[in-house]
């Protein structure tokens, strides 16, 4: 007897609920980061440099969060990210030097982040999908943005009454309270429960058909190891693409709190301005991800990029003009067009290197895209110190973000399996 629900959608509701709670944990860290540099006075650039440290650290273990995923499957990872995340928070309020936060909210919230966050999702999520990957992808990772108009207002009223050290708690209790249960339900892939992808019917008889979405019949049938994948042109492309997505991202995301408030915005104005970027970002990951699975995915893809672009210049123009239109259109571009690239992070590689070692191939793809997530808050943080002005490294970003679409056309996920239509391929 078949379930009434396809036991994919419980996974991608336990990745929404996981990806509510553990993402804002580390996207409170522009919330965290004004008090705390209020109160030991350390320079912009060291103090933002956590976060890009813990990203660096996190980055460089990737490869073996993959293999690890491989091996023991999603309960064992995404579990541990939940307790390394909760250490860090609740060591957080101890500290009182630079490489304290470095190691709390760099290393350990970064790390654990790293593990049950996109990356981690984006591991064994798309087994589960191959018509309706980036619908379920974008709707687990949606949970970033109901979170985000939840937790982040709420965190920074807790800031502001009890002060960042008590946030810290609040999130670690969270974390501990919330995920620790929910991702026991995991399973790495839907033939451990005797399943389909999709929940599809298997056919009957050996000669029945089955469905394929291939165009390139012979690279799909390559055992993609890490070793052969890196020798590929694809594989190189799509670490390009990483690398700068995610550092156009997280230069604006890591500093947007405090440029908000140095063109005029207040404090307040400036946490609801991060919540809504988030929340925002639901409806365009849902709308990105499902049509992603009609269009294709190097298109949502350049549309994501190109909503950085925005954000990027109306960042620029929010320090001549600080109005509540250009402000509304900064949150709109970045959270209804750029966070649509969440929604297909995790297909794309998915469709070029699907296979046993896709969890190695993966978690390597993610030490670039997580160096680019590193390099933007501190190159944006550093240039600040030299110049006085984030100008310069805002414009970095917004020629990082084409170059970003370019290296996904050039990838060519389409050209390996396509996606809207499948044919008949006769089963031996």
């Amino acid at each position: 007897m078949r379930a009434p629900v396809f036991y994919g959608w419980i996974i991608v509701a336990a990745g929404f609920v996981t990806m509510a709670v553990g993402v804002n944990a580390r996207t409170a860290f522009s919330l965290l980061f004004p008090p705390i540099l209020d109160e030991f006075g350390w320079e912009r650039g060291v103090t933002a440099g956590a976060f890009s440290f813990g990203f660096l650290v996190s980055a460089v273990f990737s490869p073996l969060v993959g293999r690890l995923m491989d091996r023991r499957g999603p309960r064992v990872v995404i579990e541990m990210g939940v307790l390394v995340m909760a250490a860090g928070l609740m060591l957080a309020p101890l500290v009182s030097r630079p490489w304290h936060l470095y190691a709390t909210l760099g290393v350990l919230v970064g790390g654990g982040a790293n593990c049950l966050g996109y990356t981690g999702q984006s591991l064994f999520l798309p087994n589960w999908f191959v018509r309706r990957r980036g619908l379920a992808l974008s709707l687990a990772f949606s949970g970033v943005g109901v979170g985000s108009i939840v937790l982040l207002p709420w965190l920074q009223a807790l800031i502001a009454r009890a002060g960042w050290r008590a946030a810290c708690w609040a999130l670690a209790f969270l974390v501990l309270g919330v995920l620790a249960p929910l991702n026991l339900v995991l399973k790495r892939r839907p033939e451990d429960l005797g399943l389909r992808p999709d929940g599809d019917v298997a056919p009957a008889g050996t000669a029945a058909a089955t469905r394929t979405n291939v165009v390139d019949a012979a690279w799909a049938a390559v055992d993609w190891t890490l070793a052969r994948a890196i020798r590929t042109s694809r594989f190189w492309w799509i670490a390009v693409a990483y690398f700068f997505g995610l550092f156009a991202w997280y230069a604006v995301q890591v500093h947007q709190t405090k440029y908000l408030v140095e063109v005029g915005f207040s404090a307040t104005h400036a946490g609801w301005a991060l919540g809504l970027v988030s929340l925002f970002g639901v409806p365009g990951q849902i709308v990105l991800g499902h049509l992603s699975d009609r269009i294709g995915r190097e298109w949502v893809w350049t549309v994501g990029s190109l909503g950085f672009v925005l954000c990027l210049l109306a960042l620029l123009a929010l320090r001549r003009a600080p109005t509540a239109p250009l402000l509304y259109f900064m949150v709109a571009s970045q959270g209804m067009l750029g966070y649509g690239l969440t929604s297909v992070i995790g297909a794309i590689p998915a469709e070029i290197f699907e296979g046993r070692h896709y969890g190695s191939v993966f978690g390597t793809l993610m030490l670039t895209a997580i160096g680019g997530g590193a390099a933007g808050p501190w190159v944006a943080g550093a240039l600040y110190d030299v110049t006085g002005s984030y100008t310069p490294a805002f414009s970095i970003a917004i020629a990082g973000s084409v170059l970003s679409a370019l290296a996904i056309w050039l990838a060519a996920p389409r050209k390996v399996r396509a996606v809207g239509h499948s044919r008949q391929s006769p089963r031996n």
